[in-house]
């Protein structure tokens, strides 16, 4: 597969170039920061620089030619406002599924969250409860699409420990936290199984290898 990862210097998106890169699925890594591009060659991407904030949709539809599918993996990030939250974790995905539909690409992934689709509790941090809110439109959105084959993944709480290959996924899951080594792991799988499309799933560690966790979740 030829895949395009928006946000391809992400700690997610990384790790996903590298398994898609070992298996043999070519990759293009979207960077806002032509300084990242030497990591993402080293990681087997090629990179293209393109600000999707800033983007036109006909110039993002031209990095999506040919590809086969694209994953939205960019974020405002830690110590950005809530304006960028809007921008970059709403605006930027509904800008790439408008460039996907465009382009004629079908499979379409996205990373998100958990509790995007219900209203923050009191007391959340103002930031943090627009990018809920930004994220929630923009799952929306996509689920919206009947022109998409679209996955929406919405692991718990990131770490950076180990990953261990096991986990749990469904459509709802308890609250919990998540590698992000074995979150680029689900992703890989999600990416060439394509009955899981029009599904939006929780992931978790759990006690399931995850190749049958989505076999599982495709109807294996």
């Amino acid at each position: 597969m030829h895949i395009v990862i928006a946000g391809g210097h992400g700690k997610i998106a990384r790790r996903l170039t590298r398994l898609l890169s070992a298996r043999g699925d070519n990759v293009t890594g979207l960077i806002r920061n032509p300084d990242h591009a030497d990591d993402l060659r080293a990681d087997g991407a090629e990179p293209v620089v393109c600000d999707l904030e800033h983007a036109s949709v006909d110039e993002v539809v031209g990095h999506l030619r040919g590809a086969d599918a694209a994953l939205f993996a960019a974020g405002a990030g830690p110590g950005s406002g809530a304006a960028r939250k809007q921008t970059v974790d709403r605006n930027a995905a509904i800008l790439l599924a408008d460039a996907a539909e465009r382009a004629g690409m079908r499979r379409f992934l996205v990373i998100s969250a958990m509790g995007v689709d219900s209203p923050p509790p009191p007391g959340t941090d103002p930031v943090f409860a627009a990018y809920l809110k930004a994220k929630g439109e923009a799952d929306a959105d996509i689920a919206s699409r009947p022109g998409l084959d679209w996955t929406i993944l919405r692991p718990g709480m990131l770490t950076d420990d180990p990953g261990s290959g096991r986990v749990t996924l469904a459509e709802h899951t308890d609250r919990g936290q998540v590698p992000r080594d074995d979150v680029a792991a689900v992703l890989a799988a999600l990416l060439h199984e394509p009955r899981t499309a029009g599904r939006i799933l929780e992931l978790i560690s759990g006690s399931t290898p995850v190749e049958e966790a989505v076999r599982a979740v495709a109807g294996d």
